[in-house]
């Protein structure tokens, strides 16, 4: 068999891998070039960053009273993140971007203090899947000042599509990461499993678990990268979009399902659930493994 071909590049402000097996240099550089293309077509279409993406356009026009037209990509999506709503009783709601705008962790930590109460409260008004209007191919936001981010599902949606692509390409095996979120796919038989750690949110250079998989999607979520420090005390990125304020309980929650953005999405959710989190998953049946703040592992993945 070949050599494994990687194909690193960043994207979604993330760095990324591509790796495919069994085929020459020339057919997988032609392949991985679009797949590249592909993701940057997904995060030029969906950053909240890019003022002329689709979330740009919605949130642009909130409160308007001017429903934006959208396709049927982004009809799915949003579906999606209807079923996500529902799943997790309103605590995985992408209208939560506007609590940023109280949550900003770089003036936060420079001044060492926290959000007013009384300021969360105004924020949170502007918060509510259910508030979100949907007519046919039109989406609008009554309120302006709402937000929608579908920062918690394109990236591992992007894996998805890749995955899809390639097999279709005839790609006998790889696997694809985004950012940490990985896709592995195959097309010839079983394919030969691949060796994936899992990082230990508490010493974050050393393995917690390794899996042995051959298809499927694991996703992370959690504080051991994105948190920020104040009057000692950690502050998770990661909003509750209820109360307004940083969800606490687990250091990390690592997910496997048969897609990507199914395990990214369930590992979410179950870090907003914090101590609830663990048995909604176990009722998922979805291969687990919970970090909490004290260090503690618990789950159906094996660690280390």
């Amino acid at each position: 068999m070949k050599d494994n071909f990687h194909y690193p590049f960043r994207a979604m402000g993330s760095p990324c891998e591509i790796i495919l097996r069994g085929h020459d240099e020339t057919f997988c550089r032609e392949l991985c070039t679009g797949f590249e293309s592909e993701v940057r077509r997904l995060e030029k279409a969906y950053s909240r960053f890019l003022p002329d993406s689709i979330t740009s356009t919605i949130n642009q026009a909130a409160g308007s009273g001017s429903p934006v037209n959208i396709d049927e990509e982004t009809l799915r999506l949003l579906d999606y993140a209807d079923t996500c709503y529902a799943q997790s009783n309103g605590l995985f709601d992408i209208t939560c971007g506007s609590l940023r705008s109280i949550w900003n962790y770089h003036d936060l930590a420079e001044k060492q203090c926290l959000p007013e109460q009384s300021d969360i409260d105004k924020v949170l008004d502007l918060v509510g899947w259910e508030k979100v209007e949907r007519t046919g191919n039109a989406v609008a936001l009554p309120l302006a000042g709402m937000e929608i981010d579908f920062g918690g599902i394109v990236k591992e949606y992007a894996a998805d599509c890749i995955a899809a692509l390639a097999e279709a390409a005839g790609v006998s095996s790889g696997m694809i990461e985004l950012g940490g979120d990985i896709r592995l796919f195959g097309v010839a038989g079983e394919p030969a499993p691949w060796s994936l750690g899992i990082r230990n949110p508490h010493h974050t250079d050393k393995p917690l678990a390794l899996l042995s998989l051959g298809r499927g999607g694991l996703a992370t979520s959690g504080d051991y990268e994105r948190y920020t420090v104040i009057n000692g005390q950690r502050f998770s990125h990661i909003l509750n979009p209820k109360t307004g304020w940083p969800v606490s309980g687990f250091s990390s929650v690592s997910v496997v399902a048969q897609q990507c953005i199914v395990a990214g999405s369930a590992a979410s959710i179950a870090v907003l659930m914090g101590k609830a989190g663990e048995g909604w998953l176990a009722e998922l049946g979805l291969p687990y493994l919970c970090v909490n703040e004290h260090g503690d592992i618990s789950g159906t993945l094996s660690a280390r």
